[in-house]
Parts: structure tokens; C-alpha cells; sequence
């Protein structure tokens, strides 16, 4: 095994940039439906479990690589079951369009109310949102990777362990506790942060589960239909990127406005109140 390891990162270019960021997310979506191992060991990374534990991973969700994709599958979260027990919906974002705790919570509740027509709700699978993330959720309180449940707010008892949110801060690694670097969420975090082969070469030598990425990237970079749709996806992020710092900037012109006009009424009534 080790020799054929070593024959796969012998086949990675030594370095340049990659074609896309590894935060693409159809790049993203890509080589966790082709390679098994990858979204096993990414899996077990965010769940803080164990190879062994991990009897089966399936997609629920797989699109045709190399298709164009239209508004439906704009959003291309990856819908996974686990050991058939559990279902984790992993999404990559790139652009902060200040909204992604109502679009989290919507995954959710979707993904949670899958029960047909006659079905006991005991019958109901866990559902899990991880949202790794390429900018900082709560500026004012950051973390690399968070955890939420629903829980009592004066006790803290557990309502139901069955819906959980996750969100991993790719901009906050600093941040990895002991736990999570345990669990090597630090080296996947730095994995989805490569902008080069060097980037990829230097993890790939760490670990054996990064050279299985790294093959997959390159393979992924001689298809040309599944490669002209990563390009694709990045030209997607510059655009929405453009527009959003375009609305910002007027909503900020805006707020200046509405504070310069909200100064002038008060000098005006501290001028007539003094006459």
C-alpha cells in the first residue's frame, strides 16, 4: 500500500497553482462522490470517530459530473447516509452572503422531514448540518469548529440528540482545540485552504488519505467537461463576490446618509430647544 502511495504523489505536479481552489465547491462535491475513502475519512474527521466505525458511506444526492448545472443544483450539497443510520449534509461556502444561519437551518428541517406517509416518527433519522465555512460566522465570538444542539436554556438538557449543526471556519485554524486537531480537522482545514500543488504535495506526505485527494485533483484537472465546470463555479464566486461587495458598499453609502441626516435633526432640535 505504501508503495502505491508513493507511485500516486510521484504522478502530482511538483508545483504551480491548482486549477481551482480546493474551497470549489463542485471541485468539493466532485471528489467526494468519486472517492470513497476521502469522504470517509472526511467524515470520520468531523465526527470525531474512528475508521472502524464507519461500516458504510453513501451519497444520497449524486449528480452526472461533467453536466452543465442549472438554478435546482446550484447549490451542491452533499447529502450523505451513514452506517445507514444517519444523515450528514455537507456543504462547502465560499462568499459570506449573510444569510447562511437561515439557509443552514433550512438544510435541516429538510433533510430532518423525510418521512413518508405512514411512517412512525420514531422511525426518524438523525440529521446533521456541516457547514465549512471559508469566513467567520460570529466575528464576535469565533471558533474553528462549532457545535450546536437544541437545548433546554435554563438547564441545558438535550431536547433531542437527533438534529445537530456543525460549522468549520477554514479561516480560523488558530483556533483548533486539542480535539480537533485529534481528529486532524486542522490538516482538512488547511487541505481545503490549497491554492497550489505544493499546498497539496506538502499534505500529501503527511498523510496517506491526502494522497487519495490529491490524485483525485489531478485526475479531476485532465477532465475536461468536469474541470470546465469547476472554472465555471469560480466564475459564479467572482460574480456573486462583485455583487455583494457592490450591495455592501451602497448599504454602507446608505447607513452614512441615514447617520449624517440623524446628526443634523439633533443639532437642529438642540438649537431650537435652546431658543
Amino acid at each position: 500500500m505504501q508503495q502505491n502511495n508513493n507511485l500516486i504523489l510521484d504522478d502530482i505536479p511538483e508545483s504551480g497553482p491548482l486549477f481551482v481552489p480546493m474551497t470549489n465547491d463542485y471541485l468539493f462535491r466532485a471528489i467526494l462522490q468519486r472517492n470513497k475513502e476521502v469522504l470517509k475519512g472526511l467524515t470520520c474527521a468531523l465526527l470525531s470517530l474512528k475508521h472502524d466505525d464507519v461500516e458504510s458511506v453513501e451519497i444520497e444526492n449524486p449528480i452526472m459530473l461533467g453536466e452543465a448545472i442549472d438554478d435546482k443544483t446550484f447549490i451542491l450539497d452533499v447529502l450523505v447516509r451513514l452506517n445507514n443510520s444517519k444523515l450528514i449534509n455537507l456543504e462547502m461556502q465560499v462568499i459570506n452572503v449573510s444569510h447562511w444561519v437561515e439557509r443552514s437551518l433550512s438544510y435541516l428541517c429538510r433533510t430532518f422531514d423525510r418521512l413518508e406517509k405512514g411512517d412512525r416518527y420514531d422511525k426518524v433519522l438523525p440529521v446533521h448540518q456541516i457547514g465549512i465555512l471559508n469566513f467567520t460566522l460570529f466575528e464576535d465570538d469565533p471558533e474553528f469548529y462549532a457545535d450546536y444542539l437544541l437545548i433546554n436554556k435554563r438547564n441545558h438538557r438535550v431536547y433531542s440528540d437527533k438534529i445537530r449543526i456543525s460549522v468549520l471556519d477554514l479561516n480560523r485554524i488558530d483556533l483548533a482545540t486539542e480535539e480537533d486537531k485529534l481528529n486532524e480537522l486542522d490538516f482538512w482545514a488547511e487541505l481545503f485552504k490549497s491554492t497550489t500543488w505544493e499546498d497539496l504535495r506538502m499534505l500529501a506526505e503527511k498523510e496517506p488519505i491526502f494522497k487519495e485527494v490529491a490524485t483525485e485533483v489531478r485526475k479531476i484537472s485532465d477532465e475536461e467537461r468536469i474541470r470546465m465546470q469547476c472554472e465555471a463555479r469560480e466564475d459564479y464566486y467572482r460574480t456573486q463576490a462583485t455583487f455583494h461587495g457592490y450591495y455592501q458598499d451602497q448599504l454602507a453609502e446608505k447607513d452614512a446618509i441615514i447617520k449624517e441626516m440623524e446628526k443634523r435633526i439633533a443639532d437642529l432640535e438642540t438649537q431650537l430647544a435652546s431658543k
